[in-house]
């Protein structure tokens, strides 16, 4: 019989992998019917494929599966395994979406812009210039949508516990063999892709409404996976730690830390409150430290995830 926490972690599973499948045809739709249509390439396996498609027509799923399965393999064989079972899944999810509607839809925008020769030699490729509908024709728009689209899609496969695999093992595996950060080195890898349409089609706006998504891409991401409320964690070095703790206690109605310390100039023995309070909170804080202790020495720090009692459960595992 199963446990009641063998139940929960089923049921969390199931979750799971109900976001992984929600994020995976968000991102299909983002990619075919808003940043494949305006040439776009926002970094990835399937950036590189738009503008692969769009200079030597074949499927993007197609084109993607082709970098995606090597990848996949080679990131293993070096790097050892650790891209989980969801990764792989999320892998043919977005590839299974990508066939089915490219092929029931096209590589027509949803919101179109006049005349974008994606295709020159095949007129079906032209979008149909705005006739009235919901959206006016609006480049600016479609790169605002897209970023969205993208961002909450990524932010729920990385929610379901799923990586996003692609071009970032390319990165992974440049930073086992190199001094280089694997940020810097996802920018260089992602950045080289976005510069690809610019060298295709010599267009400018191109690479710069691709990074324009992926601005909005990382912000729609920190607040799907982190939620939108914002902590921040504050360290104040006081000569008056006792009204400072009442006031957290009784005002704020928070709790916190106070550390025993040893300044370096000196040598003299001082106190340090540590806590961590929500935006609104700490700047209640802040703006009675002056009438507490005008000597005090804060230093404010963002925390991009808060975990234990008062704040969001550890994880089970």
């Amino acid at each position: 019989m199963i446990g009641i926490n063998s139940k929960q972690k089923l049921k969390q599973e199931v979750f799971n992998y109900f976001l992984l499948v929600i994020g995976s045809a968000l991102f299909v739709v983002g990619d075919v019917m808003f940043v494949n249509p305006y040439l776009m390439a926002p970094g990835g396996t399937y950036g590189l494929s738009n503008v692969l498609n769009t200079v030597w027509p074949w499927k993007i799923s197609l084109y993607a599966i082709c970098m995606d399965v090597p990848l996949l393999l080679i990131g293993t064989w070096i790097l050892g395994p650790k891209f989980g079972v969801k990764t792989i899944v999320s892998t043919i999810l977005i590839f299974v979406f990508t066939f089915a509607l490219e092929t029931w839809w096209g590589y027509n925008p949803l919101i179109t812009d006049g005349p974008i020769s994606q295709v020159a030699t095949d007129p079906s490729m032209v979008p149909i210039p705005h006739d009235g509908g919901w959206f006016s024709p609006d480049y600016f728009l479609n790169t605002v949508i897209a970023g969205l689209i993208y961002g909450v899609a990524i932010g729920l496969i990385f929610r379901s516990g799923a990586t996003s695999g692609g071009s970032d093992i390319i990165s992974m595996i440049l930073h086992k063999y190199t001094k280089i950060s694997l940020g810097t080195l996802v920018m260089i890898v992602d950045g080289i892709i976005t510069l690809s349409t610019l060298i295709a089609f010599g267009d400018i706006r191109l690479p710069i409404y691709s990074v324009i998504i992926i601005f909005i891409e990382g912000k729609v991401i920190n607040l799907v996976v982190d939620g939108m409320k914002s902590y921040r964690t504050m360290f104040i070095i006081t000569e008056k730690p006792d009204a400072i703790r009442d006031y957290i206690i009784n005002d704020l109605e928070r709790g916190g830390t106070c550390l025993t310390g040893t300044g370096l100039y000196k040598g003299n023995e001082r106190k340090m409150v540590y806590v961590t309070l929500s935006r609104s909170d700490m700047l209640k804080l802040r703006s009675v430290l002056h009438i507490i202790d005008p000597k005090a020495f804060v230093n404010i720090m963002e925390s991009s995830e808060i975990l234990g009692e008062g704040f969001r459960a550890l994880p089970s595992e």
